[in-house]
């Protein structure tokens, strides 16, 4: 602007001029002129991209000094209130929640660890540590005067038996969880001390109950999907990672412990501890936590299902990958808002309270079994996400708590809503399988050119090991080929041909490079995770297919998805519903693949120079490390500035990315191995964090 200002300066005091500044001011002028337009290039570079808060808010709900709201329960009221119940034996009704000065009621007190509230005919009811009972207001004045006991159960006395619920059935019964115990020396193995531990049962308003289904652990995630119930557990022993599952009577979902009370008459479940001790080795030795073998039999949970089929094995519907999606899944609940909360009207909301945060899921039945795809959707909450409902203007109330349990929101407890700011981010909203592919439905129309380039497309499909051990690394991974992409009439569809598809496995589809056709966007969150539980049948695409690029080798041999001895989470003692507190120190352990010579400085730091920007850009969507890290901001994992200020060399990022030490950052929730990533991929990442000092 000063140099324009300076050339109209000259035109108005010399009129007509000498040739020579004729020539000086038209080198000004283009000189000028590229370089804003070398700025406004640069400036379109740096536009910040889009961000979750652009299209949910989180609206703090204040709550009054004095009250402790570790909220374990949310009920909305037919009058607008909000009931929230807390892991300190209290519920409280808050009138007014819209608005900047909520009035808080207290309605019921003395109560033990409340972990779930529901509204039924007027009445409240929670389960208790054990029992589910009814809260009365016999005079009207908001005060519960009458505390019933609809049902009790038997507890131990363990720290760790944890009750869930009620959920209420379309028939008008309820279903309550129970959390598993843990052993004395062998802290690490879930234990069914006393009947009904790691079941659910369900109960009606008469006091009848009857054993529902078996192989729970730490069953926190309760919800149903159109009458349908489902429930959610997380990484643990016998558990791979977290994830959701459908749930019908008789089931059994995983856990053995809990089969010690099958051969009841009351039991409706067919499955025994044999018939799992034959296919896998328990290893119950309680002086000996059981490690990761490599070497031994490779079995899911999907594969025990096929070979005792009619027993009731249930596979989940949809995994959640550990550390991505969460860590402690906790609160199911299915979007019936009619589209006033966003494009994902009918689809399943999860909570998950180590890592405070709300995934999404988008469910279908192949064969009359359910299956889907999970994605990322919300992050940033004060606390950890406990409890969810839906408030009478459609927001979402979000309950947390993180005392004893830890989470990635710092605050002890909080209440918030989250409310849909009426702009439609660009997702891929729902992901479908197909005889030999699949189709993704994206929430805005599609550029034509980027959705059928089959280069902005990386499928990957890996599965979880079914076994004694703490959690699993993803085992049995695989590239898949992309061998055509056409996109619908409207824009909205793209139908993929992926060759080799495999039932059983999760199947990581990433559109990285797609954008949307109005903005220009990137994809707010890239990465759908597909459990592929049943392959449809039907036509395939009539899409001319490409015959896959041949793989250029690696370098050096990637790191093997089954080396790891340990996952950082074998280290956890059990402190949360779904969550875990470290109490000792990984094991350490040396990657399959033979290491690298120590580079010398020099080279080290000729290849820093090396290093594409933009080529790490898309290494890190591909890897899905932007799911937990930024560059310069914290989120799920440190920023990637703040691990430069480490000054780690690129071999130990390497061994750090495939082998985690949580106790490096014990302020953030521990990272799940990434055996798959290979070296030379992570190296290149490496050489970029370290430039950001």
């Amino acid at each position: 602007m000063t140099i324009f200002i300076f050339l109209f300066s000259i035109h108005l005091r010399f009129g007509k001029a000498p040739s020579k500044l004729i020539f000086m001011l038209k080198t000004l002028h283009f000189t000028l002129f590229f370089a804003l337009f070398a700025n406004v290039l640069l400036a379109q570079d740096t536009i910040p991209l889009p961000t979750e808060d652009e299209y949910y808010k989180i609206i703090k709900v204040p709550i009054p000094e004095g009250v402790v709201l570790e909220v374990g329960g949310l009920a909305t009221l037919p009058d607008g209130s909000v009931a929230a119940s807390t892991r300190r034996g209290e519920v409280w009704i808050i009138e007014n929640p819209y608005s900047a000065r909520p009035n808080y009621r207290k309605y019921a007190s003395g109560l033990h660890e409340i972990l779930g509230l529901v509204w039924k005919d007027g009445n409240l009811y929670c389960a208790q540590r054990g029992e589910l009972t009814k809260l009365v207001d016999r005079n009207g004045d908001r005060i519960a005067d009458r505390y019933e006991t609809v049902y009790s159960w038997p507890v131990s006395g363990h720290y760790h038996e944890y009750s869930f619920g009620p959920k209420l059935m379309p028939d008008g019964s309820f279903l309550v969880t129970g959390n598993v115990s843990f052993g004395n020396s062998d802290w690490w193995a879930g234990k069914s001390i006393v009947p009904w531990r790691g079941w659910a049962m369900q109960i009606w308003e008469d006091g009848r109950m009857e054993p529902y289904a078996a192989g729970m652990r730490s069953p926190c995630g309760i919800g149903t999907v159109d009458g349908a119930f489902f429930y959610g557990d997380n990484q643990g022993d016998w558990m791979g990672s977290g994830f959701i599952s459908h749930v019908e009577k008789g089931d059994f979902m995983g856990h053995p412990s809990s089969l010690v009370w099958a051969n009841r008459p009351e039991s409706p479940v067919k499955a025994r501890k044999e018939m799992v001790f034959a296919k896998v080795n328990p290893r119950d030795d309680d002086t000996k936590k059981p490690e990761y073998i490599k070497d031994e039999p490779m079995l899911s949970l999907y594969d025990l299902d096929k070979m005792n089929p009619g027993v009731g094995i249930k596979s989940p519907s949809v995994w959640l990958p550990h550390g991505i999606l969460g860590v402690s899944t906790s609160e199911i609940i299915t979007d019936d808002s009619n589209g006033a909360f966003g494009p994902f009207a009918g689809q399943v909301f999860l909570g998950d309270q180590g890592m405070s945060k709300i995934a999404r899921v988008f469910l279908e039945k192949v064969n009359g079994e359910y299956q889907g795809a999970s994605f990322d959707f919300r992050s940033g909450f004060r606390s950890g996400v406990l409890r969810m409902i839906r408030g009478n203007d459609n927001s979402l109330f979000v309950g947390g708590t993180n005392r004893g349990w830890g989470s990635t929101g710092k605050e002890d407890y909080a209440l918030e809503r989250l409310v849909w700011t009426g702009q439609t981010p660009f997702e891929m909203k729902a992901v479908r399988a197909m005889p030999d592919g699949f189709e993704i439905e994206f929430t805005q129309p599609v550029q034509t050119a980027t959705a059928e380039n089959l280069d902005n497309y990386y499928v990957t499909g890996y599965t979880y090991k079914y076994h004694p051990v703490y959690g699993s690394p993803i085992v049995n991974f695989k590239e898949h080929n992309v061998l055509g992409a056409k996109v619908s009439g409207d824009g909205m569809r793209v139908r993929i041909v992926v060759d080799s598809l495999r039932a059983g496995f999760v199947h990581a589809i990433q559109p990285n490079g797609v954008r949307a056709a109005g903005s220009n966007n990137l994809l707010l969150h890239p990465t759908a995770y597909y459990t592929l539980n049943a392959i449809p049948s039907g036509a395939k695409a009539d899409i001319v297919l490409v015959t896959p690029k041949p793989k250029v080798a690696d370098t050096e041999e990637p790191a093997d998805p089954g080396a790891m001895v340990n996952t950082p989470d074998n280290q956890m003692k059990e402190g949360a519903p779904g969550g875990a507190v470290n109490k000792a120190k990984p094991t350490e352990t040396k990657p399959t693949a033979k290491p690298a010579a120590k580079p010398a400085p020099a080279k080290e730091e000729k290849k820093t120079a090396a290093v594409d920007p933009a080529e790490v850009q898309k290494l890190l969507n591909k890897h899905t490390c932007t799911s937990c890290h930024k560059t310069n901001e914290r989120a799920v994992g440190p920023a990637f500035s703040e691990i430069a200020k480490r000054k780690y060399s690129t071999q130990k990022i390497v061994s750090l990315v495939h082998n985690p030490q949580p106790q490096n950052w014990p302020d953030y929730t521990p990272m799940a191995p990434m055996t798959h990533v290979p070296k030379k991929d992570i190296e290149k990442i490496a050489v970029w964090i370290n430039s950001l000092k």
